[in-house]
């Protein structure tokens, strides 16, 4: 009998940033092109096919809000794409919103069905750190105003929600928003309530051999800090963003190997106090929420250190990490779903991708600043 031959694995020509020129790789846009119809961005796809049967999320349309917002930042020829762009994925959260019930539904079918009537926390978190950071960035007035209105309405559901991400997602939607509007005395009311509940989460939890905000490390964890770190800022109360840059400094003690190379918390079973750390598998939201984390604590503090953790977490995607292995596919501009123990995921999905984007356009952006 034959024996099956083995699938080779792919090859890159990416080399991480210690091993080539100080260069970031080039903005290819092409994927995110692919996924996005007149919709908003499909959920999935097969391999670098979009997966129809699958549908949208607002999680991912927020997701895609933000990277256009980015690439306005960029300028140059990406700027008509961006405005088309940040229309489409505004047009989605607008539409996800229902005034009945305040809150994002999240499940859209391909056939414009909505699949549930509330959404969770986190995604209402999301696509409220989505429209704060149009209001603060975007210079498309009529977005601005509409990002607005979607804001002010969905904030007050945040007053009942128990998702520690999900408040930590709107203290930066909240911080974006102020950056406007900075007298509104609601968002700041909200701003000192969710950031007071992270706070007080990290004083009951946080052990010295466990500096944390809860007794488990699971996913998008650098968020919780990056919430703190931003909403103490704003605030000027130091006592809040000290508390995110110490549990920062503590996950990335934890997410670096020996060989200095960045290991986020696996999904197969993620990291309960005192128990088994997974592995495996490791997806690009942690390392997009690492590079997000650091670069605040980089703006806060002015330290080189926090721009080196954010390189370090972004060249995971380049192949620096247990595998050698890039997640970022130079030829199509997406990027794979998760490292798996022994190869790449195969598919090119929205929510990698967009994390894959979101990450080498901030570096970006910070690149940009300290050349003027």
């Amino acid at each position: 009998r034959q024996q099956r031959m083995e699938r080779p694995r792919p090859v890159f020509l990416v080399k991480a940033l210690d091993q080539r020129p100080p260069e970031l790789p080039p903005l290819n846009l092409k994927h995110l092109q692919l996924l996005t119809d007149d919709t908003g961005i499909l959920q999935h796809a097969v391999f670098t096919v979009p997966n129809y049967s699958e549908g949208y999320t607002t999680d991912d349309n927020a997701r895609a809000l933000v990277v256009a917002v980015l690439l306005e930042q960029v300028g140059g020829e990406t700027q008509e794409l961006a405005g088309r762009l940040a229309a489409r994925y505004l047009a989605f959260l607008w539409h996800a919103f229902s005034s009945q019930t305040g809150r994002f539904r999240n499940f859209l079918s391909y056939q414009r069905q909505w699949l549930e009537e509330v959404g969770s926390e986190d995604c209402h978190g999301r696509a409220l750190a989505a429209c704060g950071i149009l209001v603060a960035m975007s210079e498309q007035i009529e977005l601005r105003h509409l990002a607005s209105r979607l804001f002010d309405q969905a904030l007050p559901a945040t007053e009942k929600f128990t998702s520690p991400r999900a408040w930590a997602y709107t203290l930066i939607g909240i911080e974006g928003y102020l950056k406007r509007f900075s007298g509104d005395r609601t968002a700041q009311t909200f701003r000192e309530m969710l950031a007071g509940r992270l706070l007080e989460l990290y004083r009951h939890t946080a052990q010295p051999d466990w500096p944390w905000f809860e007794d488990r490390l699971t996913y998008c964890n650098a968020l919780l800090p990056h919430g703190l770190i931003v909403a103490g800022q704003g605030m000027g109360k130091q006592e809040y963003w000290q508390t995110g840059l110490q549990a920062l400094d503590w996950l990335m003690q934890i997410q670096r190997t020996e060989e200095n190379h960045f290991v986020p918390i696996g999904s197969n079973g993620f990291y309960m106090r005192g128990g088994q750390r997974a592995r495996f598998d490791q997806q690009p939201v942690e390392a997009q929420s690492t590079v997000s984390a650091c670069l605040a604590a980089h703006r806060l503090t002015g330290q080189n250190r926090w721009r080196q953790e954010a390189d370090m977490a972004f060249e995971w995607f380049l192949g620096r990490n247990d595998l050698k292995l890039a997640l970022y596919n130079p030829q199509t501009g997406g990027c794979y779903d998760g490292l798996h123990p022994d190869r790449v995921n195969q598919n090119q999905g929205a929510e990698s991708t967009l994390a894959f984007l979101q990450s080498l356009l901030e570096i970006r952006l910070v690149d940009n600043a300290s050349l003027l």
